[in-house]
């Protein structure tokens, strides 16, 4: 092993003086790789409590304006992150459908979205842009670098609001 040329030991058996830091060194350098290597999540992510398929639409304000995102399939009791990375804006808004039974979890803030994948800049006149309108629910980060939605049966029964949001640092 390449690290450990010259640990040598002296005549009773011990590390000679000038070698004892090497231990200490190597296990500083594997520790700072193993940090290095796993970086804090930061993230805004959405789990499905439900055992349905659910289509997700997020919201938020970028520094060009409104933007609306979508649509995530997330299958029952599963995860996915719509944004990666620190959230940069402090309000987030989700819509949700449930695929298989009609249902939503929905809010009063209007919002455009589209039949297929879409990225939407703007947030008004979506009928006469060729797009739907639809209710987001608010979600209030508190400047949180993380936040996590869950959805669950409850509210899939027809627009109450999604499940509350959680900040997971």
């Amino acid at each position: 092993m390449w690290f450990l040329r010259g640990f040598r030991m002296g005549s009773a058996g011990r590390p000679r003086m000038r070698y004892a830091f090497a231990m200490p060194l190597l296990i500083l350098i594997a520790g700072l790789s193993v940090v290095a290597a796993s970086p804090a999540r930061a993230d805004f992510r959405v789990c499905n409590a439900t055992q349905n398929l659910v289509g997700v639409g997020i919201g938020y304000r970028a520094k060009a304006g409104w933007i609306t995102e979508g649509w995530w399939h997330i299958e029952g009791s599963s995860c996915k992150t719509l944004i990666e990375g620190p959230l940069s804006s402090r309000f987030y808004y989700l819509y949700a459908e449930d695929a298989e039974r009609g249902g939503r979890w929905d809010g009063p803030i209007n919002m455009c979205v589209a039949e297929k994948e879409f990225k939407i800049a703007g947030v008004t006149d979506c009928v006469a842009r060729g797009f739907q309108r639809a209710g987001f629910q608010e979600y209030d980060t508190g400047e949180q670098a993380s936040w996590m939605v869950q959805l669950t049966d409850e509210p899939a029964t027809g627009g109450a609001p999604a499940a509350p949001g959680t900040s997971s640092q």
